[in-house]
């Protein structure tokens, strides 16, 4: 298995969706028009692949130049534990620059995941939730 890692692809909901569902990702990945909006909307996305299977994505919003939120870190649990997730985050980090930083909002059950990636935990956040 050779993965290969591309930034700014062009993937399809239907393709992030499946990725969605078989990463564990609580998405909305039953509404296929509001993921191509978030991947409308994202203007940096690493992608991995398997041959031609999406099996990972980081997801970000950024400046390139002070701050990059990672909406999306998912990869299908058939691939977890292989470092794809540790090298979409990098390859995150070589797209922005060492002058910016990343924030993203962990669920409950990765809190554990991300301090071994390089990511520190804060408290110092606050949080307006989505309604739907």
């Amino acid at each position: 298995m050779v993965i290969t890692y591309k930034v700014n692809s062009k993937i399809e909901p239907h393709q992030l969706a499946e990725l969605f569902r078989s990463s564990g990702i609580k998405r909305p990945a039953d509404d296929l028009n509001r993921l191509k909006k978030m991947l409308e909307n994202s203007n940096l996305t690493v992608t991995a692949w398997d041959g031609d299977k999406l099996v990972g994505i980081a997801r970000a919003i950024t400046d390139f130049s002070y701050c990059c939120y990672l909406s999306d870190l998912a990869v299908d649990k058939d691939y977890q534990k292989q470092g794809i997730g540790q090298e979409l985050v990098t390859e995150i980090q070589k797209q922005i620059g060492e002058e910016s930083m990343i924030l993203l909002i962990a669920a409950p059950e990765t809190m554990e995941y991300y301090p071994k990636i390089g990511f520190t935990k804060i408290d110092n956040a606050f949080l307006i939730p989505r309604k739907r």
